[in-house]
């Protein structure tokens, strides 16, 4: 950033972990620069200095990117872009430091030394941001919505979203980070995997090749030839190696033989419970247990700007095995409220808003709000937005641990999306206290078997449907309703796995696709009414009242997923008596349901039947 003054800080330095020629939005990078020799960043640093200068830059943010040789060191400019880039909300993040918020300062005329910090309130904003953390950002991709597409990474960045983790380590930081991922658990390739696919896996950039690279080092395929394949720089592989080292080391005792010293070194590595069960072969309950008999929890540091330097005033925490705990947790009544985690098709800003207003809201009726994400594109991130920020994993270990500290009245998880939803169940046999609507009605509501139950017995019409667990059972049902049949899996957002199909071949496959998408839920198969017109409804319940909030008819017809249609408020071709029909569904399936907060309903009319 520079100021009118000519006053020049470097607020984050971050380095990819793979190689150029991949997209930044599409790498691992990790903040500070790991493998920078402090020669080569302070010459980057002169050269920062020296173009943002030259462009003329006069107040605010710039970014400038950087490529090294790994073996002559030579530098080259890649670009500069002398304002704001996607990079600089990862950067705010990781730091501490309001880029923008700064930036919208200096251009109404004030200068760095001007600008208090809000995060120490005895430092300016000349003060450069110092760390005494790692951060990892991986992305996040959805190349399973578009079958077909070329997964392969390259200049044209591809990812929809991305997550950010906080460790006193690389190597604790990277695994968290794959845990803020959905699904959380590293997944390794078979044994019997031959070293020819291994190898091309690591020579070409795609999605998973994280993954392929921890099967690969597992496997004891050499470091020189890693790095030859992949051209990621040596000391990357050698953390990787050593977490193999780490894993290999506890796969050689159990869960109750494991002693204090290991458990709490593996969970220094960043390992979580539920990679633990994996390697001693029992659950992440057991693992937990046995953490928590040997006293082995997590303790919070907080992103403060100045290391240590200076006493922090907010409240920004990540979680950490150490030994000083640094939250201060205070005794006020408390609310704590789960995020959505990354960005992904059909589960994205929209719920960072009412996360944000949610937390506004209760923060005006005097709680302490805690927010609790991992998502460095967001405003529900910002240290500002809740009284408490949590820059954590949304896994039932890394929520579980934030609620022991807090002890809460009360855990959200109905702003968040489908993320905090699939926790809610677990969360509440742990004995956290869920407000709002209660998870055993969230589970009826998402259980596609037993939700089509129930709607028999509130005598709404639904289209003829039934469940299936296994492809031979859903091709009997799809045969029992007729062609063509709406196939879609329990708990997903975003229409994702949800297909017309006008075959039992098409269902077969489907429901075998679905059943790799998660633990083993009923498919729902519903015969799909052509030329119905969708409308969209949302409502407000107190478990008394129900208050409708908006009928939205869709412009195309149904079979055009919600997020892809347009649509028109208020409903412009439905008749009066359809709209009673809609607003009394509505309001028997809220009362029924125990709804507390917030519905969306979809209904569908074909020839005037809702």
């Amino acid at each position: 950033m520079r100021d009118y003054r000519d006053n020049f800080v470097v607020i984050c330095s971050i380095e990819n972990f793979d190689p150029m020629g991949v997209h930044t939005g599409d790498s691992i990078t990790v903040a500070p620069a790991q493998t920078l020799t402090d020669k080569e960043y302070q010459r980057m640093r002169d050269a920062a200095a020296a173009i943002i200068r030259e462009v003329g830059v006069e107040t605010g943010g710039s970014n400038v990117q950087f490529a090294v040789h790994p073996e002559n060191g030579r530098m080259v400019i890649i670009e500069m872009n002398p304002r704001v880039s996607r990079s600089s909300a990862l950067a705010s993040k990781a730091t501490g430091f309001p880029i923008a918020k700064i930036a919208a300062r200096l251009a109404i005329g004030m200068s760095l030394d001007e600008i208090p910090n809000d995060i120490t309130k005895k430092t300016p904003a000349c003060f450069e941001p110092t760390i005494d953390y790692v951060v990892v950002k991986i992305p996040k991709w959805q190349f399973e919505k578009f079958p077909g597409a070329d997964t392969t990474l390259g200049t044209q960045m591809k990812s929809v979203g991305e997550v950010m983790s906080i460790g006193r380590t690389f190597k604790e930081a990277l695994q968290k980070g794959i845990r803020s991922l959905e699904p959380h658990a590293p997944w390794r390739a078979p044994a019997d995997t031959p070293d020819s696919l291994l190898r091309e896996k690591l020579a070409t950039p795609r999605p998973d090749r994280i993954h392929w690279l921890l099967t690969a080092v597992e496997k004891g395929l050499p470091a020189e030839e890693i790095c030859h394949l992949t051209k990621i720089d040596p000391w990357f592989i050698h953390q990787i190696e050593e977490l193999a080292a780490m894993n290999k080391r506890a796969s050689r005792v159990t869960v109750e033989t494991a002693a204090r010293d290991l458990l709490r070194e593996a969970k220094r590595h960043g390992t979580s419970d539920e990679q633990l069960a994996q390697i001693w072969k029992t659950t992440s309950a057991v693992v937990r247990l046995q953490r928590a008999r040997y006293g082995v929890a997590p303790v919070y540091k907080r992103v403060d700007t100045c290391a240590a330097e200076f006493e922090s005033y907010t409240p920004y925490l990540y979680s950490t095995y150490e030994d000083e705990d640094e939250s201060d947790v205070q005794a006020r009544p408390k609310i704590i409220i789960l995020g959505s985690g990354p960005n992904r098709i059909g589960q994205g800003i929209e719920f960072d808003y009412c996360c944000c207003h949610a937390s506004f809201a209760l923060r005006e009726d005097g709680f302490e709000t805690i927010m609790v994400n991992c998502n460095p594109e967001t405003v529900s991130t910002d240290y500002d937005t809740s009284d408490r920020l949590y820059f954590e994993p949304l896994t039932l270990e890394d929520v579980l641990a934030v609620v022991e500290r807090e002890k809460p009245q009360g855990v959200i998880v109905q702003f968040g999306g489908q993320t905090p939803l699939n926790l809610a169940l677990e969360l509440k046999r742990n004995g956290v206290p869920i407000i709002g609507t209660a998870p055993e009605s969230i589970d009826l509501a998402e259980d596609r078997r037993r939700f089509g139950r129930l709607l028999e017995e509130l005598r709404i019409p639904q289209p003829r449907n039934g469940t299936a667990l296994v492809p031979e059972e859903a091709a009997r049902v799809a045969g029992e309703i007729g062609m063509p049949v709406l196939v879609r899996p329990s708990y997903v957002l975003g229409g994702r796995a949800m297909v017309i199909a006008y075959d039992v071949n098409t269902v077969q496959e489907y429901v075998a696709q679905a059943a790799l998408m998660g633990p083993a839920r009923p498919v729902l198969i519903d015969q799909f009414l052509e030329e119905a017109t969708e409308v969209d409804v949302d409502a407000l319940a107190d478990g008394t009242d129900v208050v409708i909030g908006s009928i939205m008819e869709h412009i195309e017809e149904a079979g055009v997923h919600s997020g892809d249609s347009s649509c028109v408020l208020p409903p412009v071709s439905l008749s009066p008596a359809i709209l009673d029909s809609i607003r009394e569904y509505t309001k028997r399936l809220a009362l029924a349901l125990k709804v507390i907060g917030l519905m969306n309903v979809q209904y569908a009319i074909q020839r005037d039947t809702v």
